[in-house]
């Protein structure tokens, strides 16, 4: 007789909670900027994150993600509810039904909870994907503002700002380049990629 893993909402907690795939909010790092002190002159600094989180398109980018990761976790959440509630009937049902029987609807379930872990997995891998391809599209319309920034301030070399804990302020050109995106762009179209189905999704250019 197969093993019937009994499946109750109290088991499926654990996988539910690893289905959550929504971004998490992004704090934004680097060298913080002072108002005084001399600049080194040519070596400039930009923060990515920064950049994402100043801008108008950055935090478009941010909320869109958020609500196709909440969007995900519901249709999972949904799976596995209904998939707890039909072990909670099955269970309920053990003492009616014949060895044969309750081995077919077990065995049945536990394609279900397998499936559903793969269906986890793969919306957690989506949604890395998605956050990946929107935030290389913001840094790519910022790629050509970086460089006229980059010219005007006279920089000879320009460092990630995560690599200095602190730096002076006219080195940074975080704002100049944010205020120059938002001028730009301020949203685009992008939904969820679909790995599962073979092909992923082009996000379709916007403003």
């Amino acid at each position: 007789m197969i093993m019937m893993q009994r499946l109750t909402a109290a088991a499926l907690a654990g996988l539910l909670a690893a289905a959550t795939v929504a971004p998490m909010a992004r704090a934004q790092t680097g060298a913080a900027a002072q108002p005084t002190g001399p600049a080194i002159p040519g070596l400039c600094f930009l923060s990515k994150d920064g950049l994402i989180t100043g801008s108008t398109v950055g935090k478009f980018v941010e909320s869109r993600l958020q609500q196709l990761g909440q969007q995900a976790e519901a249709e999972l959440n949904a799976q596995g509810t209904s998939l707890a509630n039909d072990a909670k009937a099955l269970d309920a049902q053990r003492a009616s039904l014949s060895a044969q029987q309750l081995d077919q609807r077990g065995a049945a379930l536990q394609v279900r909870q397998r499936d559903l872990e793969r269906q986890v997995q793969v919306r957690r891998q989506e949604m890395s994907a998605t956050e990946q391809k929107a935030l290389s599209r913001v840094l790519q319309e910022a790629s050509p503002i970086i460089q006229q920034v980059f010219r005007q301030r006279n920089c000879t070399v320009l460092f990630d700002a995560s690599a200095a804990m602190i730096a002076a302020q006219s080195m940074d050109l975080t704002p100049a380049v944010v205020e120059g995106l938002n001028a730009k762009i301020t949203q685009f179209t992008f939904d969820r990629e679909h790995l599962d189905q073979g092909a992923a999704g082009q996000p379709a250019a916007g403003q």
